[in-house]
């Protein structure tokens, strides 16, 4: 057995634990990556497909170029089941986790008419923005609260959402209403775990260049052309996950279920 790779209590006790979901590719890649830059070991999860493999080994070896230590943790996030064995993994590894990242979401099968969504879309949307979100947040709470404290360091849940929790977007009901339930996740367990010392926060990203934006890229693009986004540019993974890093670290003390909105002023109100 490789003793290098077993559980040291007092490297655990050394570095806090975050874990990602949906951290292949995009935003949830990009916060990866700065938690591991902020000090902290990254448990990363993502589906299994034929690009996974070199997308992992790429990820991680620019996990331990930003100083982190990582440990894959692939499954299906809307498999309720996955979830004890998700958190387990990386207790076993670490002995403690400070951070879980929901950020796996899809986007609705297909845009088109609010009249025309089907069933299977909307169960979709909702079984990983919303469902996935919901029992993963409580059952790492449950994990924190009976852990305590620990080292003194920030705990946290930060719940990647969308404009579109606020933004109505016809084209793609379901995911709006998904991912307006999940804003109320947050505030939810806001509201329970802030006397535990846990914070928990909502990311709303606007146009962000992503895989999941790259079929409406025309329409953004006339968007940002005609000026409905006030910064005059598509947002970057990276802008997300500085927010991120931020919540993460404890940076956003006293604030209870904060959501920020990370759209360069698209959802602003003005006239």
């Amino acid at each position: 057995m490789n003793h290098s790779s077993q559980f040291s209590p007092q490297a655990a006790a050394q570095k806090p634990v975050a874990l990602v979901t949906g951290a292949g590719r995009g935003i949830g890649r990009a916060c990866a990556l700065a938690l591991a830059g902020a000090g902290f070991a990254v448990a990363v999860n993502d589906l299994e497909s034929e690009a996974t493999p070199p997308r992992r080994a790429e990820l991680e070896a620019e996990l331990a170029a930003a100083g982190g230590e990582s440990l894959p943790v692939p499954g299906d996030v809307s498999d309720l089941g996955f979830h004890e064995e998700l958190l387990a993994r990386v207790m076993r590894r670490w002995g403690r986790l400070d951070c879980l990242v929901n950020n796996a979401g899809v986007a609705g099968l297909r845009r088109g008419d609010l009249l025309e969504v089907t069933p299977e879309s909307y169960d979709r949307c909702m079984a990983v923005n919303t469902r996935a979100v919901f029992f993963l947040s409580q059952a790492a709470a449950r994990q924190m609260i009976a852990a305590g404290p620990g080292g003194g360091g920030h705990r946290s849940i930060i719940n990647i959402t969308s404009s579109n929790a606020r933004a109505v977007s016809i084209a793609r009901g379901e995911y709006c209403v998904s991912k307006a339930a999940s804003a109320m996740t947050t505030q939810l367990f806001a509201a329970r775990l802030a006397g535990h010392g846990v914070g928990v926060y909502e990311v709303r990203p606007g146009i962000i260049a992503t895989e999941m934006t790259k079929p409406a890229q025309a329409r953004y693009d006339a968007l940002i052309a005609a000026h409905a986004v006030p910064a005059e540019r598509w947002g970057y993974p990276e802008d997300v996950a500085r927010v991120v890093a931020a919540m993460a670290e404890g940076r956003l003390g006293y604030t209870v279920g904060q959501a920020v909105t990370v759209d360069g002023g698209l959802t602003m109100p003005r006239f």
